[in-house]
């Protein structure tokens, strides 16, 4: 039976203490794979732990791919490769039209609540800026983003996403869209980009209108597919890995140490992360960041505070490995910073003052509470019965799987004459075929409160058996 010891953990929890024990022993090879872990009973009596401390850091373990269960039967060590130390790296369309549309509700915008955005603290914060800023506010920024907001997201990045990197290793601009461009430079116009299939449409268009080679590159349930990218020469890919969008799958750590080990065997390749709402994991901790695991500095970190503080704050990072650095300074270090340094300042003081991770904790908890409901209007309408709900804990959206003979083309359709703006996992595939039709991706942080229950109403009575 395993056996630790829960002496001296300071103010960790019982159960992250645990997680984070196994995990290592797994990756340390003490725990071979397919070991069979101890059943949650057992083990919580031979620790002196409740069952649920235990069935939370399997649940965690789980999520990340440390383990994988077998219904009825346990959980078990996952297969994973150890990662590659440093030094062994070798030398007006229809979506227009959709978009002018007003609709009673709209589950495929991902736009935040306005409602839900901190004014007053906000606002504080900028007559702040102004009274104790004003000689700096008059000062052009440095290329990548003032010192203070770098500090501050280096601070943030090291306490909830386990990224130890350096200020200098921060280039703030205003939105990933145009982070991605500059990407494009400062990496090489010659190199072939890869995204996923399915995946978000937009990314695949920004690299084409750079006019670069970009191609899809399908998913397996791991996650991008390696044997693929191998085979059509990817230099760069660019991956979603703690929460993919939109089937909300959660790469395991076996993938990520062989994607690591894919980029290790050329200078010129690449990964991009995209973080994307890896805030709003709505079930354990979020899920370590794949940058965090890089140890021959190939991946590229993206972010955005977007997403968890509103849409039209373009406020957006990346973190850059360290032989990148002067690269960029030497290529594009005469581009000025995109975002005002009024902005700047102002995120910086949010941040550093703790408002920022008090305002995740409160949003984390609204969109708990939101999605919740949904769901509960879901079972309580004629979807009951018919329908199944996945990946719900991973981010803001989930999949909503209906038994129907409609096609999903019809299903659109229909819940748009209902006023509903909806769309499939089918449509988000490109080059291969779906095999998962009659799935909706329900995207809900944009949905008002007082709406969810007659939404709901009108999707359900859109589709038929």
């Amino acid at each position: 039976m395993l056996t630790y010891s829960f002496v001296d953990i300071g103010s960790k929890k019982l159960y992250e203490h645990l997680y984070e024990c196994i995990k290592k022993d797994i990756l340390d090879g003490n725990i071979p794979s397919k070991t069979r872990l101890p059943s949650k009973r057992a083990f919580a009596k031979n620790l002196g732990v409740s069952t649920v401390t235990v069935e939370n850091a399997y649940e965690q373990l789980l999520a990340e791919g440390y383990v994988y269960s077998v219904p009825k039967i346990g959980f078990f060590a996952a297969d994973i490769d150890t990662p590659l130390k440093s030094n062994a790296v070798p030398k007006m369309s229809a979506a227009a039209e959709r978009a002018q549309k007003t609709y009673f509700a709209d589950f495929v915008s991902n736009q935040t609540n306005p409602k839900k955005f901190p004014f007053s603290v906000w606002s504080k914060l900028m007559r702040g800026v102004i009274l104790d800023k004003s000689a700096e506010l008059m000062q052009n920024s440095p290329y990548n983003g003032i010192d203070e907001l770098r500090i501050e997201i280096c601070r943030y990045l090291a306490d909830f996403r386990g990224i130890s990197a350096s200020p200098e290793q921060i280039f703030i601009g205003a939105g990933t869209e145009y982070l991605y461009g500059l990407l494009v430079q400062l990496l090489g116009y010659d190199k072939r980009y890869a995204v996923e299939d399915p995946g978000y449409m937009k990314v695949y268009q920004i690299y084409k209108s750079n006019n670069v080679d970009c191609t899809f590159a399908p998913m397996d349930e791991n996650g991008i597919d390696i044997e693929y990218i191998e085979k059509h020469n990817a230099d760069v890919l660019h991956i979603s890995p703690s929460h993919h969008y939109p089937t909300g799958k959660i790469m395991p750590v076996s993938r990520r140490y062989e994607l690591m080990g894919w980029a290790s065997k050329s200078d010129n390749r690449y990964i991009i992360e995209d973080d994307y709402d890896s805030e709003f994991r709505l079930m354990g901790n979020p899920i370590p960041s794949l940058q965090s695991i890089d140890v021959s500095e190939k991946v590229i970190y993206m972010n955005t505070f977007t997403k968890s503080l509103a849409s039209t704050i373009r406020i957006s990072y990346m973190v850059l490995p360290p032989h990148l650095i002067n690269n960029f300074y030497n290529k594009l270090g005469f581009y000025s910073c995109t975002v005002s340094t009024f902005e700047q300042y102002t995120l910086a003081a949010f941040i550093s003052n703790g408002y920022f991770e008090k305002h995740i904790n409160r949003m984390r908890n609204y969109y708990r509470k939101k999605r919740d409901f949904i769901m509960s209007c879901i079972n309580k309408s004629s979807l009951e019965g018919i329908s199944k709900i996945s990946e719900e804990s991973s981010g803001l959206h989930f999949l909503l799987h209906i038994d129907t003979n409609m096609t999903d083309e019809e299903v659109v359709a229909s819940a748009r004459k209902n006023g509903i703006n909806a769309v499939c996992l089918s449509h988000y595939f490109h080059s291969i075929p779906c095999t998962c039709a009659h799935t909706i991706v329900i995207n809900y942080s944009g949905i008002e409160d007082d709406r969810i229950e007659e939404a709901v109403s009108r999707l359900a009575n859109s589709i038929k058996k």
